[in-house]
Formats: C-alpha cells, sequence, structure tokens
C-alpha cells in the first residue's frame, strides 16, 4: 500500500465527454489514507480463498428471487439448467452494433467465474499477476474485510486517481489517449468488433505493465474497472454541491441509477481494456458507472483502502 496525503478536490466533470452524473463540480476534502498500489491480482485473491473457503457469488447458483426484484415485474423465470454457476463474459461482434444493446457483446457462460473468467474452458493458472476477476461487490467487500481493509469511497478513488490534481483529465494527465497507448490498457480501434491491440493487450494486463501516476498507483486507468464502496446514486453530485465543502464523503444513502432503477447498483471506476474514446471513456478521472452488487465482470476487479489512522 501506499500513503494517500489528505487534500481537497473538485470533484466531477473535467472535459466536454462529461455525462450528466458528473455534474455539479463540488468540492470535498479528503483525510489521508493507505491505498494498495495495484489491483488484487489473482494470486491475492487465491490466498484468501485458500484460507477462508469463501465462494464467490458466480460460483454459487442464481437465487430467482433475489434476481427476480432487479428485473421488470412479470419477467417470466429461465429454466433451472440457465439458473447454474456462472458469470457475463465479453465476445467481439463481427462488425458495427446498435451501442445501445450490450446484449450484442455480453453474454452469460456457465461456468464462468474467478478461477475460469473467460468460461470453464479458461484458467488463470499464466495469469496469477493479473488483476482479478469476475467477482461482485460482495466478493470484494469480503476480501477487504479479511485483508483488515476497505472498499475506497468514491471520493477517495477520484482523489488518488488524479494524483490531487483537480484538473486533469486521466491518472496520466491530459494528453490525449490516441497517444497514450503506453500509459493504460484499453481499448484501440473500433468498439465492439476490432481491437487492434496497439498496447499489447487484449484482455486484462499483468499489474504495473505501465507506468504509475503521481501518488504512485498503478493502472488507476484502464486494465479493469474497480469497485467502490459507495450506493450508485446519479444525483448525489447536486446533493453535495448544496452543502459546501463535504468532508470525506460515503455516498448516498440510496440507490439512483435511471439505468437500473430496481437494483442495488454499487460505483465502478477507472475504466477497463474494453474502453475506448468512441465508447464509455472510462479511464477519465471523472467517469462514474454503476453495477449490481451481486455482478461479476471478465472486466471488472477491485482494490482496498486503509484508513491512516
Amino acid at each position: 500500500m501506499v500513503l494517500i496525503p489528505g487534500g481537497q478536490l473538485t470533484m466531477g466533470a473535467r472535459s466536454p465527454e462529461a455525462e450528466p452524473e458528473e455534474w455539479p463540480r463540488h468540492a470535498v476534502t479528503l483525510s489521508p489514507f493507505y491505498m494498495d498500489v495495484t489491483e488484487v491480482t489473482n494470486a491475492q485473491f487465491e490466498k484468501f480463498v485458500k484460507e477462508t473457503g469463501y465462494v464467490t457469488t458466480a460460483e454459487r447458483p442464481v437465487d430467482w428471487d433475489e434476481m427476480k426484484k432487479q428485473l421488470p415485474e412479470g419477467t417470466v423465470k429461465p429454466a433451472d439448467s440457465l439458473l447454474a454457476p456462472g458469470s457475463l463474459v465479453f465476445h467481439k461482434t463481427n462488425g458495427p452494433v446498435d451501442m445501445s444493446d450490450y446484449s450484442l457483446w455480453w453474454s452469460w457462460a456457465l461456468g464462468a467465474d474467478w478461477r475460469h473468467p473467460e468460461g470453464p474452458a479458461s484458467s488463470i493458472e499464466e495469469k496469477m499477476n493479473h488483476p482479478v476477476v469476475q467477482v461482485s461487490w460482495l466478493d470484494a467487500q469480503a476480501y477487504a474485510k479479511w485483508a483488515g481493509k476497505r472498499l475506497p469511497t468514491e471520493a477517495e478513488w477520484e482523489w488518488a486517481a488524479s494524483g490531487g490534481d483537480s484538473e486533469i483529465k486521466y491518472p496520466w494527465g491530459n494528453e490525449g489517449v490516441s497517444n497514450a497507448i503506453n500509459k493504460a490498457n484499453f481499448w484501440q480501434g473500433f468498439f465492439p468488433y476490432d481491437n487492434k491491440v496497439e498496447d499489447g493487450f487484449a484482455g486484462t494486463a499483468p499489474v504495473k505493465s505501465f507506468p504509475a501516476n503521481k501518488f504512485g498507483l498503478y493502472d488507476m486507468a484502464g486494465n479493469v474497472w474497480e469497485w467502490c464502496y459507495d450506493k450508485y446514486d446519479a444525483e448525489i453530485y447536486a446533493v453535495y454541491a448544496g452543502k459546501g465543502v463535504v468532508h470525506d464523503p460515503k455516498g448516498s444513502d440510496v440507490y439512483r441509477d435511471p439505468r437500473n432503477p430496481s437494483a442495488p447498483v454499487h460505483v465502478v471506476r477507472g475504466g477497463s481494456y474494453l474502453c475506448s474514446e468512441e465508447y464509455c471513456t472510462g479511464y477519465r478521472v471523472s467517469r462514474r458507472m454503476g453495477s449490481t452488487m451481486d455482478t461479476g465482470l471478465c472486466h471488472t476487479g477491485f482494490r482496498c483502502v486503509k484508513d491512516a489512522n
């Protein structure tokens, strides 16, 4: 871990690409804290599982009674065979597609989990120094508790990613992504069908493959999305802005995601190897996204923090 100094951050939108939920900009102050230098790796997560016997969300059968709470009323229950353990994996399309239909590049894979991130035929045997993926927010919370740490708040994450600078666009600075293939692991080309792999990685990269930011943190942009502690609330920035300077904000008391109004959605930050300038731009410091707390994905991981006092 590395000590992240405290300070004041103007949090939120830093560029014309900013989404509505990145506004309004608002002032927060952060106390010092320690943060993992890298995303939690497969080797680290394996040690946790071996010592505790923990079973991740993706390794358990789907609880239909819980899942249907997140779906439109009247959704028909799938066959029991489809409620077996599994998770979501990415697959390239054959050409340009409707970018509003995520199902065109995401599919449910039975047997996909942290040990088999792309499905049962895949393995992490040669990827122990890659970030662990296919972990839900619940899994990340369990690991953090075992490690004597916790998940970062959204404000802590943005402060750490920005290296204490309220105006930089990316963790590496303001240099555009077309000149930044040696700065982070992201998608070069046309998503979701043409990845030119100019950075050398079509999927996850070993941690520390790219330079650290000003605080000595690696992969704060790209590689994998990182879970934060906060509930996702698209309107929380307006609440903060009305309070003046907010000290160590812990996020909203409610879930409020217009894209997924009935689900418990938590914040993810930092983008992944699937982010491109034409799609998602998740590697921007201020970019906010959310994912349901029980969802694992082949491009989502986490890192932990710890109070400095």
